[in-house]
């Protein structure tokens, strides 16, 4: 847990943000995505062959592993930021207002890396002054 210190009007407010797993929660998930594609590129049974014949194939079968674990690694990542789920809305980026309320629920998006696609965790905030909603952990 981390703790954000914020100024409402002349006093100093600490907020603790959440991330949304913990290290090893993240740490297993990472592992047991590595693990299943290791597993399939090189088995641990000496009786089962290996796949593959030439250098191409070989980096193919990497690429693979990089292409399924990396974006788990970010999804992760970004799950164990402080800002990865707020409790309150905070201030508008748009007008500066702290008239926010934090809508209920969330969403989940997919975004592009260079790794491949990512799944991220999405809050809304509205601002009561303005009528425009952003994301309030910047996301």
């Amino acid at each position: 847990m981390a703790a954000l210190v914020m100024f409402v009007g002349d006093f100093m407010e600490e907020t603790t943000m959440p991330a949304r797993t913990t290290r090893q929660e993240a740490r297993a998930r990472i592992r047991a995505a590595f693990e299943a594609q290791l597993d399939r590129m090189i088995p641990e049974d000496e009786d089962v062959p290996l796949k593959g014949a030439t250098f191409s194939d070989f980096e193919d079968q990497v690429e693979t592993l990089a292409r399924t674990t990396l974006p788990v690694a970010i999804e992760e990542r970004a799950a164990l930021s402080p800002h990865a789920e707020v409790e309150t809305g905070g201030r508008c980026p748009y007008c500066g207002s702290d008239h926010v309320y934090l809508k209920q629920g969330a969403t989940q998006s997919e975004v592009r890396s260079p790794h491949g696609p990512v799944v991220l965790f999405n809050q809304y905030a509205r601002c009561r002054s303005c009528d425009r909603s952003f994301s309030p952990s910047g996301s």
